[in-house]
């Protein structure tokens, strides 16, 4: 069960020593132990007597809990309202990622893939469709918008399909958005993601020479990853493992990172899957669950529930932390998140666990077509017949018309998480966010109702478990903050 504690400044009432600020508690761990956070992300965990005893104003001042209490802004003194003033600061420093407005744009240059991977969350076209490739002339619609963003850091990620099927495509919106960006002056990135197949020495030549990153998919080692991501004419682990290589001896073993994707098959292989990203070198791996768009709900999303997931992900945690204790620096990336979320002063970027969500005002995505959606996940909604998270179309809507849609406008009021149902008493709303179209997919709402909700599930199981480690294992504490 978890609670708020929230009362009008004037209401506070004095006579105790302290007042409280806004808060919020729930169990940890389903003991007595209970988490206590506040609106900017700082938590204490506490005794169930402590919190009755906080909560009713008697707890004394020289314990410890009181005095760490205070060093993290649950309550000021009467002598001094500082912490008041502290709150509120930190709270607008967290804020101001919703001011700087829409930072990553992506490009769905085409549908083509030369992979029938079971799980895609696209509905992939053949090679040969041409007629799902976007055209030049949508592409520099797309562009116009992309800089009337206020931004000053632009990420436009060129995707697919196998967007390197539309290589033609992609050198020109790198070369016009380079061209345009000597009048804007933004911190400009590329990103093509891709699986690799159609690497040849001019696409790592271009990569080179427009400082262009490379993001692909690794599923773990050859046999799970062959057998998930299937191709014709050979294995497309080894056509991935060489474009890894590739890429790094040209580009440097910075500008390519990988992805991996949790279906049944991973479930009793996470050990394997995470060794696989030790042994190529990488020092990120994100333990990814499947998600309920495209192909994924016809053939696995089905086969395993948020539990399966959660117990591959902290036995997955649990190696990775072995790992590092070994001496490999190898961080789980979705962890990291949270942990920039507790621990940053500005959060973290993280499109998918923003508040209001990050539809719209964190990314948008300009389909093969001409479509423009509120996120890459609204886009594979509408793949499946629903169109709720449609902003416009490039060739009848301008920029203002787009951000000021209903259907973007809509969820983004429905989002903030301190006015959702459950979510404003839930101690992990600092470390959450809200995500609309996972919830449309699921439940046919955008806000749903957490209590049945998967994506609620998930996160409150990460980071119960996360905060668990953080409080209770020194070792496993010092190898996260690492991370952050």
């Amino acid at each position: 069960m978890a609670h708020a504690v929230f009362q009008p400044r004037s209401a506070y009432a004095s006579g105790a020593g302290y007042r409280l600020l806004p808060l919020r508690f729930g169990r940890l761990d389903g003991s007595s132990t209970y988490i206590v956070t506040n609106d900017v992300g700082e938590y204490v965990r506490l005794e169930r007597d402590e919190l009755v005893a906080f909560v009713e104003r008697r707890l004394a001042p020289d314990t410890s809990a009181y005095k760490a209490l205070k060093s993290r802004h649950f309550l000021y003194e009467d002598t001094s309202s500082v912490a008041f003033e502290l709150l509120a600061l930190k709270y607008r420093s967290r804020a101001e990622r919703i001011a700087e407005f829409t930072g990553l744009h992506i490009f769905v240059v085409t549908l083509r893939c030369d992979h029938s991977c079971q799980y895609c969350q696209v509905s992939r076209r053949s090679e040969e469709s041409a007629q799902y490739d976007m055209t030049a002339a949508h592409a520099d619609k797309a562009l116009d918008l992309v800089f009337r963003s206020p931004n000053e850091r632009i990420k436009i990620e060129l995707q697919g399909g196998e967007p390197l099927l539309n290589f033609p495509l992609v050198r020109h919106i790198v070369e016009r958005a380079q061209a345009m960006n000597q009048i804007h002056r933004r911190d400009l990135q590329f990103v093509i993601t891709s699986n690799l197949s159609r690497l040849s020495d001019d696409v790592l030549l271009f990569c080179k020479e427009h400082d262009v990153h490379l993001s692909t998919s690794l599923d773990g080692p050859a046999d799970l990853h062959d057998a998930q991501r299937p191709t014709r004419g050979g294995s497309s682990h080894q056509t991935t493992i060489q474009g890894i290589h590739r890429a790094r001896e040209v580009l440097g073993p910075d500008r390519i990172s990988a992805l991996m994707t949790t279906t049944p098959r991973s479930l009793q292989r996470v050990d394997d899957i995470v060794d696989e990203y030790v042994r190529l070198g990488f020092d990120g791996i994100f333990l990814r669950s499947l998600s309920p768009y495209g192909f994924a709900t016809r053939s696995l999303i089905k086969r395993y529930g948020v539990e399966d997931w959660l117990d591959f992900y902290k036995r997955g945690l649990s190696h990775i932390l072995r790992v590092n204790a070994g001496g490999y620096f190898l961080r789980e990336d979705f962890t990291t998140i949270l942990l920039q979320k507790m621990f940053s002063p500005l959060g973290s970027a993280y499109v998918d666990l923003q508040s209001p969500a990050g539809i719209g005002i964190g990314a948008l995505v300009y389909n093969y077509d001409g479509a423009v959606y509120a996120s890459d996940e609204g886009r594979m909604l509408a793949e499946m017949g629903d169109e709720t998270f449609r902003l416009g179309h490039l060739d009848h809507d301008s920029y203002e018309a787009l951000m000021t849609s209903d259907a973007l406008l809509s969820p983004l009021g429905d989002t903030i998480l301190e006015g959702m149902p459950m979510c404003s008493d839930c101690p992990f709303l600092p470390y959450c966010g809200a995500d609309p179209v996972f919830h449309r997919a699921t439940q046919g709402d955008a806000v749903g109702h957490k209590a049945f909700s998967a994506f609620c599930a998930k996160q409150m199981g990460v980071l119960r478990h996360v905060i668990g480690l953080l409080e209770t294992d020194t070792e496993a504490r010092e190898i996260l903050l690492r991370w952050i």
